[in-house]
């Protein structure tokens, strides 16, 4: 395999496109970024965009990704996260055949498969409990069928990603959003929180973008190939709390808010991601430290 001289990037002005590009730029050097935002659930604009492009690779990242925003508008998610990424695919076929699709899906689709509280690995069975999960899941599943009518494409599932930059929608950066509202005398030293005790296996999303780009440099990777993105360390919510706050530096009474909770929530989600390392290389590579002391630097800045 050529190394590829164009790559297509879909929501590229999100938070993971905004840490890819540059891991990109360093991987691929001479290639061109191809970034300009199209409306995935619409095909022609899609259809157009890749034969503008002719990329040689592609990394679909645009979709809703956050679990509540995909419960309030399951309509739009099933448009976006599986239509969208079937009308990608579908062009991609038609008009640049040769080109390797990275898929972003999500560990989400394993749902109640974590119910066996151990580091899944590739093999476990697709059970998501949530629309956003079920999304992911169906789009992965179709693109595996779509592999074996000639589709270049190659799928991964990370587990949960974190980073400066990232929307208030996620854990660790909701964390770090009141922390530095507290540290700043603006929000009471009070934390407002949903269950502490389960257990997720967390990534720097810098990490994960360099995994995305091992799946477009990596020779020889079968079509419809998956690859679990984790650490492989399960680390409970509420620590995660306590070295964000030891981090800003603040003490805080915790109070768990009902509406903040989920029925049914999985109480350990880890994935194995020996089959990433073997094929593509990949390891984590961001200390933890950095990662939630960079978090809480961002929010400062943004609430200051």
């Amino acid at each position: 395999m050529t190394l590829p001289r164009r790559v297509l990037i879909t929501g590229a002005s999100g938070f993971v496109g905004h840490h890819l590009t540059p891991v990109l730029r360093a991987a691929l050097p001479a290639a061109e970024l191809v970034t300009a935002p199209f409306e995935v659930t619409d095909a022609a604009a899609v259809r157009a965009a890749v034969i503008a492009a002719r990329p040689e690779g592609c990394v679909h990242l645009a979709g809703i990704a956050a679990i509540p925003a995909a419960r309030e508008k399951p309509d739009l998610a099933w448009q976006v996260n599986l239509h969208g990424t079937l009308n990608l695919a579908r062009a991609l076929m038609a008009h640049a055949p040769d080109c390797r699709l990275v898929h972003v899906s999500s560990a989400d689709t394993y749902g109640k498969s974590f119910a066996a509280g151990v580091a899944l690995d590739e093999t476990a069975p697709l059970a998501p409990m949530n629309t956003y999960g079920a999304t992911k899941a169906a789009a992965d599943l179709a693109l595996g069928a779509m592999a074996a009518d000639g589709l270049n494409v190659v799928r991964v599932r990370p587990f949960n990603h974190t980073g400066p930059g990232q929307s208030e929608a996620f854990v660790v950066a909701a964390f770090a959003r009141q922390l530095a509202l507290i540290a700043a005398g603006r929000q009471a030293p009070v934390m407002k929180v949903g269950a502490l005790a389960p257990k997720r296996d967390f990534l720097d999303v810098r990490d994960v973008c360099a995994a995305y780009a091992r799946c477009l440099t990596a020779p020889d990777l079968p079509p419809g190939s998956v690859f679990n993105i984790a650490s492989g360390t399960p680390r409970a919510i509420g620590e995660v709390l306590a070295q964000l706050a030891e981090i800003a530096g603040v003490a805080v009474e915790i109070e768990v808010e009902q509406a903040r909770l989920r029925a049914g929530d999985i109480p350990l989600a880890c994935g194995d991601a020996g089959r990433a390392r073997a094929a593509l290389g990949w390891a984590p590579a961001v200390a933890w430290e950095r990662t939630l002391r960079e978090v809480i630097e961002d929010w400062r800045a943004r609430v200051a």
